[in-house]
């Protein structure tokens, strides 16, 4: 697993230093697939609520994995896996810590050009248009905006432990099937229990403010603001120093085993 996390690590700066459009490119992308996939998971909810009351956060959390699933296998760049790839590559010297800065606020900063901009076009679409405002979207967001910092913190760090995981399962996979059905049910964990994504919440949060056209009561820029500041520092608790520190450390040993 070491070394394949060497090796990524080893794309991501020749991709970085060589093309920096083409990153930044990837980095927009990866809000694409985010975008696309949260649009669907909360129609579908939205559809489930009517029809089926009380499914609709599993409906929602399901469909929602399929999100990075399609970053992974289209080599999109995501801030929060980066987390954890730049703070590996600082630990084990692959790369100086100017560079790690340069790799996650270069990818953070374009995931967010892609968050808001395909928010912002798939809210003109047919699903999006004339929604009730007591739908499931509407509600889930208002609640991830009236979290307090403790529990944004918290959950955030949760979040990007679990989108780790699913990363770091999928290097040790070969089999396709096996690697999908890892990600979605492992990425399932966060989506369900409703814990918070920075890069997630910027397709969410841009969605959810121009199909509602501003009408959240929640959705201020006091709150936005609040809620990505500190979902970013507990997701680089998580991603960065949980998984990322935690696994580098455990595997610099003088033993033959490493993962």
């Amino acid at each position: 697993m070491m070394t394949q996390i060497d090796y990524s690590i080893k794309k991501k700066l020749q991709l970085l230093n060589g093309s920096y459009s083409r990153y930044a490119v990837r980095a927009v992308l990866a809000c694409m697939f985010l975008t696309l996939g949260t649009a669907v998971a909360f129609y579908i909810a939205i559809k489930t609520e009517h029809a089926i009351p009380g499914l609709e956060k599993m409906t929602y959390a399901f469909m929602f994995s399929w999100s990075l699933v399609m970053i992974l296998y289209l080599n999109a760049e995501l801030g929060t896996s980066n987390m954890l790839y730049s703070v590996v590559g600082m630990y084990r010297k692959k790369m100086n810590f100017s560079t790690a800065i340069k790799l996650l606020v270069t990818c953070i900063f374009f995931n967010l050009v892609g968050g808001v901009l395909f928010g912002y076009l798939v809210s003109l679409t047919g699903p999006f248009q004339h929604m009730e405002t007591t739908n499931y979207m509407f509600t889930a967001i208002g609640s991830k905006l009236a979290k307090s910092t403790s529990q944004i913190l918290v959950e955030g760090m949760f979040a990007n432990i679990v989108v780790n995981i699913a990363v770091l399962a999928s290097l040790r996979m070969k089999d396709d099937a096996a690697k999908v059905m890892s990600i979605i049910f492992i990425i399932f964990i966060f989506a369900f229990l409703g814990y918070e994504h920075v890069i997630a919440n910027f397709p969410a949060f841009s969605l959810a403010f121009f199909a509602s056209h501003g009408a959240i009561p929640e959705l201020t820029a006091a709150n936005v603001v609040h809620n990505l500041f500190f979902t970013l520092i507990g997701n680089f608790i998580g991603g960065g120093l949980v998984m990322g520190l935690g696994y580098a450390w455990l595997n610099k040993t003088e033993t033959d085993y490493v993962d």
